[in-house]
């Protein structure tokens, strides 16, 4: 089997604050695709990203709680508190915890869905 490429796709009941979010995040654009059910983040007309409609989605409690978190991404920045101003001003949420101070080298927030993802010092 040869793969010929990879996009994350994540779960939402909201298509169009996620798409939106992470296309903010990944300096992209939405393209709806006229499906109902699904969006992609472009970056450089480039697929980056997919977003599926799931109705009853829950979101995930990190790190353990009853909706455990199966993946989560990590974003490589310069300055995190730059990238922080940033991302919470889309919409993300700081998910507190001893990482936050950054001093591990990562942060972790929440997408509008809730999906953890990590700011990391490049």
């Amino acid at each position: 089997m040869k793969i010929l490429g990879m996009i994350p796709a994540l779960d939402t009941d909201d298509l169009e604050t996620e798409s939106s979010f992470w296309a903010k995040v990944l300096g992209g654009e939405v393209d709806r695709g006229g499906d109902e059910d699904w969006h992609a983040v472009l970056v450089d007309g480039k697929q980056k990203l997919g977003m599926q409609l799931v109705k009853n989605h829950q979101r995930p409690e990190w790190p353990d709680g009853p909706q455990r978190t199966q993946v989560h991404l990590d974003l490589y920045v310069e300055d995190l508190d730059a990238a922080e101003a940033e991302i919470l001003s889309y919409g993300a949420t700081a998910l507190g915890g001893p990482t936050q101070d950054g001093t591990e080298g990562f942060r972790v927030y929440a997408d509008p869905a809730g999906h953890p993802f990590c700011l990391c010092r490049a």
